[in-house]
């Protein structure tokens, strides 16, 4: 089936059964008129023949004959002939059993001519019965009872039929090629375009929307062509119409992010001196202000990640590479969070594992994967660092009750949270999306599934990473 799995092998075959039932179809019938043809003249011909020998014989027969005067009759015709009179036979001509009774008895009541065809030995005969008829008194033609049949060799008329078929069959044959030839031609001039069709989708694939075709003709491969430049024409119009909005969200959300720093660095001074007086405050004076602190920190670190989306959307986030034991890296980012060992944090982080990296940003990395895995599992957390050949890989696990099937895909999308219901939550649903933008410009990624108890996101860094932007 692979052999026709393209559009030219399947135009080939069907030209080619096109022109070979059409061929056949064709020979057929010639084969079937000629024969048809042949037989009736040689049919024509012998019964002709008969009637002119018998009505050219020039002594009176008498009723009934004698012996003597059918054995005339019959040697008169100087033909393969037999003259018949009820019981009595001429002595010469074929034998009475090659023809058939039902020829006799039609010969005999219906007063005409009649013939018969047949294969006798594997050799095709034909067979002739005339009636013998006088003039009668009254003027009309009537019945002696005297009966001719004469048997005439069909096979030199076989033979031609026979010729005839070979020849048609060959004809038939001669055009197959001739259905290949036109099959090609066909098919190159409609996978022309076809190909040139194709050349151009995958360009406009690949991000090329200005591709465009010419169009020829007026056919339906002219119109395809036209359709698909309309339809190139105005996803250009559109996308760039995307890409411009896009452009202006991003710059719209850096601006914001930037000019919210200052303000935000005056209130996070602010709200650490009331952190520091808190117990000094009234109680309902203390909570507000322990709560004024709690969300402009939570702000604050939502215009630190939109900030550092901002970076990866602009390609201006870079890497700052340098040679480091990541089990004392990834213990120190555990420690700087306050997140020991103990039963909910396990950890398997071997010495000696050394990668090329950027520390700030494998820090953030693991703070988000294990940050994530504390609120959103249970306990035990566990943290293991393994390396391989490729790279270094590091597995965090949680107990919890996994990833929704639903949310998964798009666990890594921007503003995802793990419980849509919460509108308001600790996190701003842009730290596993920073995670995996930081993972890409190091050359590796993050992937996360459910074990069956609990969810795991596994990092995998190459050992060297290459400096860039993103």
């Amino acid at each position: 089936m692979k052999l026709l799995s393209g559009l030219r092998p399947r135009l080939i075959l069907a030209f080619a059964v096109m022109t070979i039932i059409g061929a056949a179809a064709a020979a057929g019938a010639s084969y079937v008129s000629a024969r048809n043809a042949i037989l009736e003249a040689v049919q024509n011909a012998a019964m002709n023949q008969l009637k002119d020998r018998v009505a050219t014989y020039g002594r009176p027969l008498s009723t009934p004959p004698t012996q003597e005067q059918l054995n005339d009759f019959a040697g008169s015709l100087r033909l393969n002939a037999v003259a018949v009179y009820r019981d009595l036979r001429s002595g010469n001509g074929p034998d009475l059993t090659t023809f058939s009774p039902e020829l006799r008895e039609t010969v005999a009541h219906d007063n005409r001519i009649q013939f018969q065809r047949l294969n006798r030995d594997a050799t095709p005969e034909l067979l002739v019965g005339l009636p013998v008829l006088e003039r009668q008194p009254d003027g009309t033609m009537g019945p002696t009872g005297i009966e001719v049949y004469s048997l005439t060799s069909l096979v030199q008329q076989q033979q031609a039929i026979e010729e005839l078929a070979k020849s048609a069959w060959q004809t038939a044959a001669l055009a197959l090629p001739l259905a290949v030839a036109l099959a090609l031609l066909a098919a190159r001039q409609v996978l022309r375009p076809v190909r040139a069709l194709n050349t151009a989708a995958a360009q406009l694939g690949e991000g090329r929307l200005d591709v465009r075709l010419p169009a020829k003709g007026s056919d339906e491969l002219a119109e395809l062509v036209t359709t698909f430049n309309n339809t190139a024409a105005e996803l250009e119009r559109t996308v760039g119409e995307l890409r411009a909005m896009e452009a202006d969200a991003r710059r719209f959300v850096a601006d914001v992010s930037h000019e919210l720093r200052t303000p935000l660095a005056a209130m996070n001074a602010v709200t650490d001196v009331l952190d520091e007086d808190a117990e000094a405050l009234p109680p309902d004076t203390a909570v507000a202000a322990r709560l004024v602190s709690g969300e402009t920190r939570r702000l604050t670190r939502l215009v630190q990640d939109l900030v550092e989306i901002s970076r990866f959307d602009a390609g201006r986030a870079e890497l700052v590479l340098d040679e480091w034991d990541l089990a004392t890296a990834i213990r120190d980012s555990l420690d700087a969070r306050g997140w020991h060992e103990g039963e909910d944090l396990v950890t398997d982080l071997p010495e000696g594992v050394l990668a090329r990296v950027d520390r700030r940003r494998v820090d953030l990395i693991v703070a988000n994967l294990v940050g994530n895995a504390l609120r959103h599992g249970a306990a035990p957390v566990e943290v293991r660092l393994r390396a391989d050949g490729d790279g270094v890989t590091l597995e965090v696990d949680d107990h919890g009750p996994g990833i929704d099937p639903a949310v998964l895909p798009h666990v890594f999308d921007r503003f995802t949270k793990a419980d849509t219901a919460r509108a308001r939550s600790e996190g701003s649903g842009l730290g596993l999306a920073i995670a995996l933008e930081n993972a890409r410009l190091h050359g590796g990624d993050i992937t996360a599934a459910n074990t069956g108890h609990g969810a795991r996101f596994v990092l995998r860094l190459p050992h060297r990473a290459e400096g860039g932007t993103r």
